[in-house]
This record gives C-alpha cells, sequence and structure tokens, in this order.
C-alpha cells in the first residue's frame, strides 16, 4: 500500500499557550483528535505520532482507513 497523507490542521492558541493539531480525516462525531505542542516543530512531530498510533490501530482493529481528503484545481 503507498504511503497515504492525511491532512493535519496546526494553529497557534493564545488561550492554551501552545500550537494545537487537529486530525480531521479521524474525526467522528463522536470524537475528534487532537494533539500539542510548545513549538510550531513540537507539535508537527506529536501529529505524526498520533496520525501513525491512529492507522496501526484501525489495522489492529480490521477497520478501513479513512480517505485523505485533497485539494481540487481550480
Amino acid at each position: 500500500m503507498s504511503q497515504l497523507k492525511y491532512r493535519v490542521n496546526i494553529a497557534w492558541s493564545e488561550a492554551d499557550q501552545a500550537y494545537l493539531v487537529e486530525l480531521p480525516e479521524f474525526a467522528t462525531e463522536i470524537q475528534r483528535y487532537f494533539t500539542d505542542g510548545d513549538t510550531y516543530e513540537e507539535a508537527l512531530k506529536n501529529a505524526q505520532e498520533v496520525l501513525e498510533l491512529l492507522v496501526e490501530s484501525y489495522q489492529v482493529e480490521g477497520r478501513p482507513l479513512p480517505q485523505p481528503q485533497t485539494l481540487q484545481a481550480a
């Protein structure tokens, strides 16, 4: 299987004084997946770790992985 490319949204939060990360393809009506970091680089590293754990969990449970969202050219 080729490597899937999932979207990672990173934004600074003044309230949390940290970069917050959302993994939108793995969000459901019940649960959303977030992580954070003190720096942008740390937030991105944490996102990659969470993403790897999510993919592994889906595979172990035999659940289909969400389809990556792609940008459409205008």
